[in-house]
């Protein structure tokens, strides 16, 4: 290959380039981002960026002392991919041909009518979380956050660490309960509660008001009552990043369809948030949008990439695990939840706030979630790999130093 072009200048599309060079790629590298920022870390934005000023000197991903050779596209973005020709078209107008291509656009944040409304914010992009921790050094009277995924407990919590007013206003009955079960996202709604959020679940927004400046200064829920907040926050989740990808011939399906190592297309790749694909470990076809994944789904695809027949490349299998910051609280997940069929507290207490709790799909361990207890998880994650029955791995963590 003369020319590969990865397409998105994030987590994912910075670790297929670096490996791409590591592994021996010696021709022309084109990283088309769509922001103008240099790579960044997002997982920071919602937490110490907004709860601990953190800046975006602290967020870079890049490494100035090896720097990656690659010619930068920022602030560019593709609009269009033609499988035939072999080329991107970009918003300048601009056709890029390419040999290769690694996609890894990442996702898009979801919007309600409300963010065109001065005052309202997402957080996706570190001008996102620039314009969030401004408004919140003016020291709002109230905060309420719309969506209590992680993203949105993540702020409000951030919120509540500057001893700010919080409201988290969530639709279904148990923040969290789709990703962790009922039990486990109850006991962390529970640790917001007790830090002073004010959260209102099973209720969703049906409008909202503005104040003299047009403004932002109260929403209006599904079950007649009134949050005053002059800041806004919508977490509601994301979806792929694909719309520029529609008519190009790769499957489409909640975000770019894979084989088992990550190929979207003779020559096409897709890594991070956007891809999905059959995890042969999980059993699921599914993206996950996790950091740990976008970095090693990203130096995967990147070697599958190099190898023209596949024949060197193994399926693309992980674990998931990812980890939240909320408050003095870490919170770690290892293994997929989805689908399981019990969840059991086997170290620490759910009301105390430090916990290990195990979950069980068939007989079989499927993940455990550790919250302050970090290092407890180690151990687990070699049952977790090695598919430990459920009983043997109740015995097991219950063994485990704290």
């Amino acid at each position: 290959m003369r020319t590969i072009a990865v397409v998105g200048a994030s987590l994912a599309g910075l670790h297929a380039a670096r490996t791409l060079r590591a592994e021996g790629f010696e021709g022309q590298l084109v990283m088309v981002g769509e922001e103008c920022a240099r790579p960044y870390d997002r997982p920071p934005l919602s937490k110490q960026f907004l709860s601990k000023g953190w800046t975006a000197e602290q967020v870079a991903l890049e490494d100035a002392q090896a720097p990656l050779q690659a010619e930068w596209r920022l602030g560019c973005r593709a609009t269009g991919l033609d499988l035939g020709r072999r080329e991107l078209a970009l918003d300048s107008g601009e056709r890029l041909g390419f040999d290769g291509l690694v996609i890894a656009t990442g996702t898009a944040v979801r919007r309600l009518p409300l963010n065109a409304v001065p005052g309202t914010h997402v957080v996706r992009t570190l001008e996102d979380a620039t314009a969030l921790a401004a408004a919140l050094d003016a020291q709002p009277e109230r905060v309420a956050v719309v969506g209590g995924g992680f993203i949105g407990l993540e702020v409000a919590a951030s919120c509540r660490e500057r001893g700010l007013a919080v409201t988290l206003i969530e639709p279904a009955a148990v923040p969290l309960g789709r990703v962790l079960g009922a039990a486990m996202g109850g006991a962390i709604t529970a640790l917001h509660t007790a830090r002073g959020v004010d959260c209102r679940t099973g209720v969703s927004v049906l409008g909202h008001e503005v104040d003299a400046r047009g403004r932002i200064s109260a929403l209006r829920l599904s079950d007649g009552s009134r949050v005053a907040a002059s800041v806004v926050v919508v977490a509601i989740g994301v979806v792929p990043a694909t719309d520029w990808l529609e008519g190009s011939g790769l499957r489409l399906d909640d975000g770019v369809l894979c084989d088992e190592t990550c190929l979207a297309a003779p020559g096409v790749v897709a890594a991070g948030d956007v891809a999905r694909w059959h995890n042969r470990r999980t059993g699921e076809t599914r993206r996950v949008e996790h950091w740990d994944n976008a970095v090693r789904q990203g130096r995967h695809a990147a070697r599958r990439l190099l190898d023209a027949d596949g024949s060197r490349t193994a399926p693309f299998e992980v674990l998931p695990w990812f980890w939240s910051d909320q408050y003095d609280r870490k919170i770690q997940l290892y293994g997929s939840a989805l689908a399981h069929d019990e969840v059991r507290v086997v170290q620490g207490s759910a009301e105390d706030g430090r916990f290990m709790a195990l979950y069980r799909r068939g007989d079989r361990l499927c993940a455990v979630l550790c919250v302050n207890m970090a290092r407890a998880l180690p151990p687990l994650r070699s049952l977790l790999e090695t598919g430990c029955a459920f009983d043997d791995a109740v015995a097991s963590a219950r063994a485990v130093a704290a």
